[in-house]
């Protein structure tokens, strides 16, 4: 089908939407890629990008190559990727710093509606699809409790940390922010951003385009072999990630970036809830949670000297995420 600038431009607006979903670590653009109906040919244009394509270029000119290439698709979704992921980034580092509960309830709920879109895909349930969505979950749920690790601005490190980081960003249900906070590499990210540092900035890229290349092949493979059994796996991923973006949180032992380390958080403050106190002090860069549990509303509130759940507001963003999927489910029929 010929595709018209319109289609392209909802492609860009696609591209957004997962940068912004990339940037938050917990929340994975691969979920919005996979419900806005772009994922298998992001894979399979990836999968395709090998030597043959010069040939193409040589023989045939640049047009054909372009056009094998997917060149259009890509350069439409990129674009709206790298724009929203760096501007995003910023905005979520302050939404996480200052108004957590709420930023988290808009993304579970975005979350839960995209289980019920992955895996309304699944043509036959049988013993493979269930075990994959079990293991799926476990697998997710296993990551979301691993600790964060001290940060780490290591030239090799950032390339490696790049490579790890986008094969999960391209996994519906598994965040590349998270790998990212999981292998100490978030801050360093996140600050050369912020900083413009464009050699970190390569780095980074450069690990992110020899991990993208290698393991699309993966996937599409998977896709084309088991095609029920990998979309069964991946919403387990999904289900399995919903513990890490509960929005009311109870931190246990937090580390102290300059020294590394790692204490209790009742040997600083009777709270139980880092970022509350973070901002009493006014200081996201000295303490860094290490690990952290899923509390209820009524828990949190007690917890955190009565502070207020926000249970209403966050109630109403939970639902506004849910709909958000269903408009880019609907978005998503229209380009394919």
């Amino acid at each position: 089908m010929q595709r018209r600038l319109s289609d392209y431009l909802l492609i860009s607006l696609k591209g957004i939407a997962m940068g912004a979903a990339d940037a938050v670590p917990g929340v994975s653009g691969g979920t919005i890629a996979f419900i806005s109906g772009i994922y298998e040919e992001l894979i399979n244009t990836i999968s395709n990008v090998n030597l043959s394509l010069l040939k193409t270029l040589r023989t045939s000119g640049f047009f054909a190559f372009w056009k094998a290439f997917n060149g259009n698709f890509l350069v439409a979704l990129l674009s709206g990727i790298i724009i929203s992921f760096v501007t995003f980034m910023r905005l979520a580092k302050y939404l996480i710093e200052y108004h957590p509960v709420l930023i988290w309830s808009f993304f579970f709920g975005l979350i839960i509606a995209s289980i019920y879109f992955v895996g309304k895909q699944i043509n036959k349930w049988h013993i493979p699809t269930v075990l994959a969505l079990v293991i799926g979950s476990l697998l997710a749920f296993y990551i979301t409790t691993l600790p964060s690790s001290a940060n780490n601005e290591s030239p090799v490190f950032l390339f490696f940390a790049g490579a790890i980081a986008i094969c999960a960003m391209i996994l519906p249900g598994i965040s590349g922010s998270f790998i990212l906070l999981i292998l100490g590499a978030y801050k360093s990210l996140s600050d050369a951003f912020y900083d413009f540092d464009l050699k970190k900035i390569a780095l980074f890229a450069g690990g992110a385009l020899v991990g993208l290349l290698t393991f699309s092949h993966v996937l599409k493979w998977l896709f084309k072999n088991y095609h029920n059994v990998t979309l069964a796996l991946l919403t387990g991923f999904i289900f399995g990630s919903l513990d890490k973006i509960w929005p009311w949180k109870s931190t246990s032992t937090v580390m102290e970036k300059t020294s590394g380390v790692v204490t209790r958080l009742s040997d600083y403050t009777s709270l139980g809830n880092l970022t509350i106190y973070q901002q009493q002090l006014a200081d996201f860069d000295s303490l860094k949670v290490i690990t952290e549990s899923s509390v209820l509303p009524n828990l949190y509130s007690i917890q955190n000297n009565d502070i207020d759940a926000q249970i209403l507001p966050a109630i109403l963003l939970m639902i506004a995420g849910f709909l958000t999927i269903f408009i880019l489910e609907r978005f998503g029929k229209k380009v394919k």
